[in-house]
């Protein structure tokens, strides 16, 4: 019978993190909205929620004109301006393309239209006069892509965002527009956003290695593969997570296979070994890659953000010994 761990509650040492090889430091573990804001968090919970991560230490939260068609942003500029926070203290990100209304020019989109409106559309949401981070969501292959760079470079020297970068590009995409800017003198992209957990490792560990050599920076999303690495799905689907939202049936059919649940089952004794949480071992597994410059959480409610804030804790748990008994168990490893 597995011991299953319980998480550890003890006091968070956050540390921080060069994104990249930029300047600015981003906490290792940040927060995100995606999904939970809106659609499982009023103003009130998501500021408790946001209050919470920031006094484990957290500076950088995520964000995206995509999530909740502007409700997201609309709830934590309402929840960041409310908690008064001051401005030098946090790291802000959007991300624009997904958009928020249908229509030509509107939607799924890096033209040079949308993104000039969207910008102040989501400056206006988030009631900020800059973000820190802006991110192009996916790329857009329909624009020429020294269109995107350059008004990416535009929106940067005007003031509107300090840095820019990509969200689920892939290498040869991101290098295409670095040398783009590097030829015209152009602000470069600084980071992408990709998927990475215990389940999807490839476009970080491999792919990106030349990105990294350009000074390329990773705001990680999904440590948690979309709950499955928690261990809440082990014993079917419960009605509080996101697998049983409207809309995420993709979860349910995709991620929630037999081969995913012994990968978690057998993850579970050195969980246990750890005295962490399942969730705690699949953040702190994340973080301890040196290529990962922050590792965005997630949260319904604020004792889980301050059990994936533990995750800290035991990064420095993670021997190569223990690393190893972990990809023994992955077995996805190039």
């Amino acid at each position: 019978m597995l011991r299953v761990s319980v998480p550890r509650v003890c006091p968070v040492t956050m540390t921080y993190r060069r994104l990249g090889r930029a300047g600015l430091q981003v906490s290792t573990l940040s927060f995100g909205s995606w999904v939970t804001f809106d659609g499982q968090l009023d103003d009130t919970l998501a500021m408790e929620c946001l209050q919470a991560a920031y006094d484990a230490g957290v500076n950088f939260f995520d964000n995206a004109d995509g999530y909740a068609a502007g409700q997201s942003e609309a709830i934590m500029g309402r929840s960041i301006a409310a908690l008064g926070w001051e401005r030098a203290s946090y790291v802000i990100s959007t991300k624009l393309f997904f958009g928020v209304q249908d229509g030509v020019n509107q939607r799924e989109t890096l033209n040079r239209k949308y993104l000039l409106e969207g910008i102040e559309k989501s400056l206006d949401r988030l009631q900020h006069n800059s973000v820190d981070l802006l991110f192009c969501h996916r790329c857009d292959t329909e624009t020429p892509m020294e269109e995107i760079v350059h008004t990416m470079h535009e929106i940067v020297e005007s003031g509107r965002a300090y840095y820019w970068g990509t969200s689920e590009w892939t290498a040869a995409q991101w290098l295409e527009a670095w040398h783009i800017a590097d030829k015209r003198n152009w602000h470069k992209p600084q980071m992408d956003q990709p998927q990475y957990n215990m389940l999807v490792r490839d476009k970080v560990e491999t792919e990106f290695l030349a990105c990294y050599d350009k000074g390329m920076g990773t705001t990680i999303w999904s440590p948690l593969s979309s709950g499955v690495l928690t261990g809440k799905y082990l014993d079917g689907v419960p009605d509080d997570s996101r697998a049983a939202l409207d809309g995420y049936e993709w979860l349910r059919e995709i991620m929630l296979t037999e081969d995913k649940m012994n990968v978690v089952r057998n993850l579970v004794p050195i969980a246990a070994e750890l005295d962490c949480s399942m969730a705690q071992l699949a953040i702190a597994w994340c973080a301890a890659n040196p290529h990962v410059s922050t590792v965005i959480t997630g949260a319904s409610r604020v004792s889980q953000v301050q059990e994936n804030m533990a995750a800290m804790d035991v990064v420095e748990a993670l021997t190569p010994a223990v690393l190893e008994r972990i990809d023994a168990v992955l077995a996805n490893t190039n």
